[in-house]
C-alpha cells in the first residue's frame, strides 16, 4: 500500500486542518514565537507553499499583518482563484493555553483579514507539545467537504 503525499491528502473538516498542522510543524516544541502559513484551495489540498515567519514579536505587529495579504493574493493567484483558504499556526514556547499576547494577536489578524478574507482563514496556536483551534474556517472546509466526497 502506498501512502499518498501529504499535500495530496484534502483537508475537509477543521479538525483534519488540525491533525495536518500537527504534522506539519513536528516537534511541537517551539523556543521562539513563529508565524507558519499554508493554502489550501477549494479542492482542500494544499498549496506546496509553507511560509515560517521567524521571530514573531510577542505583540502585534500591524504592519506584518497586513502585508499577509499581499502575501496571500500571490499564493491565490498562483492557484488560479481567489477561494483559497489562508490557515495560520501561532507557534511560541510555553502551555497550550490561549495567552493576552494570543488573544490580541488573534484580534489583528482577525481586524485586517476578517473584511478581507471574509472567512477563509483560519488560526491555530501550537505550544507545549499541542495544537489547538483559535479561529476555525468551518464555512470554507464546509464547502470543500460538500464539494469533493465528503467530510473527514
Amino acid at each position: 500500500m502506498t501512502t499518498p503525499l501529504l499535500a495530496d491528502v484534502p483537508v475537509r473538516s477543521p479538525l483534519a486542518l488540525t491533525r495536518r498542522w500537527a504534522s506539519l510543524l513536528q516537534p511541537l516544541l517551539f523556543d521562539t514565537r513563529s508565524l507558519w502559513l499554508a493554502w489550501f484551495g477549494p479542492d482542500g489540498r494544499q498549496s506546496p507553499v509553507l511560509l515560517p515567519v521567524e521571530d514573531l514579536p510577542d505583540r502585534p505587529d500591524l504592519s506584518l499583518v497586513s502585508g499577509l495579504l499581499g502575501v496571500h493574493d500571490e499564493v491565490a493567484a498562483s492557484h488560479g482563484s481567489n477561494d483559497v483558504l489562508l490557515a495560520m499556526a501561532l507557534c511560541r514556547p510555553g502551555e497550550p493555553v490561549e495567552t493576552a499576547d494570543d488573544t490580541d494577536w488573534l484580534m489583528a489578524f482577525h481586524d485586517v483579514l476578517g473584511d478581507a478574507l471574509d472567512q477563509a482563514w483560519s488560526l491555530h496556536l501550537a505550544a507545549g507539545g499541542r495544537v489547538e483551534p483559535l479561529v476555525e474556517a468551518q464555512y470554507f472546509l464546509g464547502r470543500v467537504a460538500r464539494s469533493t466526497d465528503g467530510p473527514r
